[in-house]
């Protein structure tokens, strides 16, 4: 289990806290909602919350935590715009879709989520989870729930321990001096002689049922959950964005299945490999134009074991001759595919004795929608149209035949070494204690 550390303080019990006791005691299942709050018109970053951090629409990253860690009874999506309705659903979750009078620029989390809790009286306890923390891991909100289900509490929250130390800020023309607020300036602390701070991170709250309705998501008998500051990534303006991306292929949450297992990689060529364009000669010849750093990709992946087809589907096939020069070119075998696109690739499988999870799949229309559903890893190029990226797993920055298949490439290869770094601390672990 990965490292965190957990504290707790209470405040006076009221009739809140023995109302919670008499529900923990007397048995009854309480249904947990999870919340992911997404207004369409964020003003820092426009449809921020669907917008793709590493090759992933940024609410997935906290949707996929929360549903594999199989702790809610119900996960929703609150919003108020049509796309990041399609991308909820597509990740798992149910959509509340609020009124206009809590889409406002003037509106509160609360007052959303109060409306949420109105509307579902079946919920017990809410877990407010921002959409800007991708690198929540479901342990997270495992154990901070279990904090209300087996310790009682009514809210928990997450906090980050910090070592910053402030000082009183002087408005401009002020003559007042600033003034330390957390230190002594003639006796500073070594940072390992300093405890820091504890400070909110946003990742989430869970509050119950009673506390939303009195107008509060911290209160009764509260606690707060540390998490890591690798966890701890939030998300408000442009520049926060390419080092959110990198902290998140360091320390975000992939999925269930480990990606170290894959072992077979099916490209489309057409709209994947190429650009979709099939260029004739006077003559007749049929060309095509394969940029090298997507070969390349293909090489990388070949060297470390990952068998690649390359597949050409019945709608749009490729002629004998330009599959023997890009097999050639590529050193990948080039298959013609019929209109069973997924029944041929699971035949396939059959004779190679592989599972879906073994297989990455790059597709790039609606014909590749089930393989990249049901394939471990799956990916489209960045000009790929809405119904195939909804079903991706990864959606490329590069467009087709400008390097998406190399960005794809990468990309398991990266979470192959990811994954491959984890088994080796786990076998430490092991072998230490």
């Amino acid at each position: 289990m990965a490292a965190a550390r957990k504290r707790t303080r209470s405040g006076i019990e009221d009739v809140r806290d023995r109302k919670a006791k008499v529900i923990k005691d007397s048995g009854e299942k309480r249904h947990i909602a999870a919340l992911i709050l997404a207004r369409g018109g964020s003003k820092g970053i426009p449809l921020k919350n669907i917008k793709m951090l590493a090759g992933v629409p940024l609410i997935g990253w906290v949707l996929r935590a929360a549903v594999d860690s199989k702790q809610f009874d119900s996960v929703w999506v609150s919003t108020d715009h049509d796309d990041i309705e399609k991308v909820a659903t597509a990740w798992g979750a149910q959509v509340h879709r609020r009124s206009p009078e809590v889409s406002k620029d003037s509106s509160s989390s609360l007052d959303t989520i109060q409306e949420f809790a109105r509307l579902n009286p079946e919920v017990d306890v809410i877990c407010h989870i921002q959409a800007t923390s991708p690198c929540l891991h479901p342990f997270h909100l495992k154990e901070a729930l279990e904090m209300i289900t087996k310790q009682g509490f009514t809210s928990v929250f997450s906090v980050v321990r910090r070592h910053h130390f402030r000082w009183q800020e002087v408005k401009k023309g002020g003559s007042v001096a600033t003034q330390p607020l957390n230190l002594d300036p003639s006796n500073r602390p070594r940072r390992q002689d300093w405890d820091g701070e504890l400070c909110e991170n946003g990742s989430f709250y869970f509050s119950t049922r009673a506390l939303i309705e009195e107008g509060v998501l911290q209160g009764g008998k509260w606690a707060y959950y540390e998490m890591l500051p690798e966890y701890s990534v939030d998300i408000d303006v442009d520049i926060d964005w390419p080092v959110a991306e990198q902290r998140v292929l360091r320390f975000g949450y992939f999925g269930l299945d480990k990606p170290e297992v894959v072992r077979l990689l099916l490209c489309n060529v057409s709209g994947c490999l190429t650009d979709g364009r099939v260029l004739i000669s006077v003559s007749g010849e049929e060309m095509v134009s394969v940029n090298t750093r997507d070969t390349m990709g293909i090489r990388m992946l070949q060297r470390e074991g990952v068998e690649v087809i390359l597949i050409s589907s019945g709608e749009d096939p490729v002629t004998k001759a330009l599959a023997d020069n890009l097999s050639q070119r590529t050193g990948c075998e080039v298959r013609q595919l019929g209109k069973d696109i997924q029944g041929e690739v699971k035949a396939m499988m059959d004779d190679k004795d592989l599972d879906w999870k073994e297989v990455a799949y790059m597709g790039n229309d609606a014909p590749d929608v089930d393989c990249l559903n049901l394939a471990g890893l799956s990916a489209v190029p960045r000009d790929a149209p809405v119904v195939a990226i909804n079903a991706a797993k990864y959606s490329c920055h590069s467009a087709a035949g400008l390097g998406a298949v190399r960005e794809f490439s990468e990309h398991i290869l990266l979470l192959k070494k990811k994954a491959k770094s984890q088994m080796e601390q786990d076998r430490i672990y092991r072998n230490t204690f």
